[in-house]
């Protein structure tokens, strides 16, 4: 049986925890077998540095961290996705989708319940000369205040493009939309009306076709944000979530990605559903840390050992043609959204191949994380995060929480035992 070695280019910014996790638990499953052949996964952290445009790539697969900011490491993704067919987490040619808008518009046309948006003109003119010809002659004046009080208070105003929470402002009356409209400045705003009272604000983390949804609560600090909470929504808007965030990703060519809704009864409101660079430090998903880094090992181990194509840029027709049916009311759309996401992600094959070639990955992740490994990697991600006065406090914080995911996988993987 022949040996097949498959490199899985981190392309990293600020991040130590999760690439340490997804390079330990990669070394442990060493080689597996699928399709007759012997597979090994190897990583190398992505360093930049000049390219030519014909040199051939060396990996398989690269999960980007980085790109959606930076020009130069983002060109050297499209030259490797186009010239050398390696598979991307995520897809460069979409991140203009990542900047909040178009999605909107995309799940607006397929139905979902996405809360009343308007997009507003630059405050002020970018730093432009051209552009600060066109503000002044083409740029219809408006009512700001009027918009908004047609809309309805309270609303949010927040940057078209978002990320890490930027520039959102909660808008209660007037005189806050005003302050909040001259701070933003050279950003670009959505103004959207909020959603109250809700029962709970719920984000999905989807990797492949893998999605936790959790119980999120934004206005505490970001170690507590994310609740261990296993029934906080009822198995119809669960499901729900799991199908808006799968849709999205499926939709937009996304393969990593989370998803922010906001849920009444059981009507889920997605509001945010772009992030190129999702969450997914252990000082914030903590609970959730293991199965995230063991669902972005075994897509990734999927996508290299089957050979799977990457699909660069979006075809809406397919999901448009159930959106326009008028003889599909909504809980049909969503069965069919999730069908047409289960192909994309091709997820009975994965499965399949997730039972057959990884069947011991369960057991070996919840051994890393019982080990003295992992507590390093926390102590040090812990040192590294928070003041010398307050680490043994977050240590002890995220070791708890940690511990109760091991109790609690140990327990369901038990009758297998």
């Amino acid at each position: 049986m022949s040996d097949t070695r498959h490199l899985i280019g981190l392309l990293l910014g600020a991040e130590e925890d999760w690439p340490r996790a997804f390079e330990a638990i990669v070394q442990r499953i060493g080689a597996f077998s699928y399709g007759n052949q012997s597979h090994t996964l190897d990583t190398e952290r992505v360093h930049i540095s000049p390219f030519n445009l014909r040199d051939p790539a060396r990996h398989t697969l690269v999960i980007d961290r980085l790109a959606y900011w930076y020009y130069h490491p983002r060109e050297w993704l499209k030259k490797v996705a186009l010239m050398d067919d390696v598979y991307l987490l995520n897809s460069p040619f979409t991140f203009q989708s990542m900047e909040k808008h178009a999605a909107y518009c995309a799940l607006m046309r397929l139905g979902m319940h996405v809360p009343d948006t308007v997009l507003v003109p630059y405050k002020n003119p970018v730093d432009n000369t051209r552009w600060a010809y066109t503000s002044r002659n083409y740029n219809d004046s408006f009512d700001l205040a009027g918009i908004a009080a047609e809309m309805g208070y309270p609303l949010f105003m927040k940057p078209f493009d978002g990320g890490g929470w930027r520039g959102v402002s909660r808008i209660k009356d007037e005189e806050a939309l005003v302050a909040a409209y001259d701070e933003s400045g050279e950003m670009l705003m959505h103004l959207q009306k909020s959603v109250e009272p809700y029962d709970v604000f719920a984000r999905a983390l989807t990797i492949g076709p893998e999605t936790m949804v959790m119980h999120f609560r934004p206005d505490e600090p970001m170690h507590d944000r994310y609740a261990v909470d296993y029934d906080f929504l009822s198995p119809a808007a669960g499901q729900e979530a799991i199908t808006i965030a799968q849709t999205v990703n499926a939709f937009f060519r996304w393969e990593f990605n989370s998803c922010e809704m906001l849920v009444q009864g059981d009507t889920v409101l997605p509001i945010d559903y772009a992030n190129a660079c999702p969450d997914v430090a252990v000082t914030s998903l903590h609970y959730y840390f293991p199965w995230a880094m063991r669902a972005l090992v075994k897509w990734s181990a999927f996508c290299a050992a089957t050979g799977r194509k990457a699909s660069l840029q979006a075809d809406p027709a397919p999901w448009f043609a159930v959106a326009d049916d008028p003889a599909l009311d909504y809980g049909a759309k969503l069965g069919h959204y999730q069908r047409l996401a289960d192909q994309h992600f091709d997820t009975e094959r994965y499965n399949e191949f997730c039972a057959t070639a990884l069947p011991d990955i369960d057991d070996i992740v919840l051994e890393w994380v019982s080990s003295p490994h992992f507590d390093q990697m926390l102590v040090d991600t812990v040192t590294a995060t928070y003041p010398e006065s307050e680490r043994e406090r977050f240590l002890g914080h995220f070791r708890g929480l940690v511990g109760l995911w091991v109790s609690d996988e140990r327990t369901r993987l038990s009758p297998r035992e």
